[in-house]
């Protein structure tokens, strides 16, 4: 037995809950999809501000690092429930999903998102010691905000392609 059927053997309780359920699968996939909006929507946002930000005074700037220290944890918090109800939509159909090209670039895509998000968080919290104009993170602040923007739209583009081909 290989792996892919391991694990599909192991979620068969949770596949067939899932498939006999349109009130559990549509549960899962809102929360999914909800999180997708809230946590993409925030983030999205929070770009567009930064990438505003580039030929603002330091006073703007200083707003605008503020309100991205505050978004981490609703951006983080709807990361996490995209995780598990990704995970539960997989499950569901495990020898499907495991061995999809697709589903790994999307996975792939979504660790890129999680790091980049990771090191425009690092990069805020240096900003706010030094805002300064001159400050040469500025520059990697905006460029983190572009991937961001880029890797939430591959990703959600991948999740859709992905569904579609299953």
């Amino acid at each position: 037995m290989s792996i892919v059927q391991t694990i599909a053997a192991a979620a068969k309780p949770w596949a067939d809950i899932y498939s006999h359920s349109k009130a559990v699968s549509a549960a899962v996939t809102y929360a999914h999809l909800g999180a997708l909006l809230i946590g993409g929507g925030f983030a999205v946002a929070s770009d567009r501000a930064a990438l505003r930000a580039r030929g603002a005074d330091v006073d703007e700037r200083r707003r605008v690092l503020r309100d991205f220290a505050g978004i981490h944890r609703p951006v983080v918090a709807a990361m996490s429930i995209m995780v598990v109800s990704g995970l539960l939509m997989m499950l569901a159909d495990a020898e499907t999903f495991l061995v999809s090209p697709v589903y790994w670039l999307k996975i792939g895509l979504f660790v890129l998102l999680l790091a980049n998000g990771y090191n425009v968080m690092r990069t805020e919290q240096r900003l706010s010691l030094d805002p300064s104009l001159s400050n040469p993170l500025w520059k990697r602040f905006t460029v983190g905000a572009v991937a961001s923007l880029v890797l939430w739209l591959t990703t959600t583009l991948v999740g859709v392609v992905l569904v579609s081909a299953s």
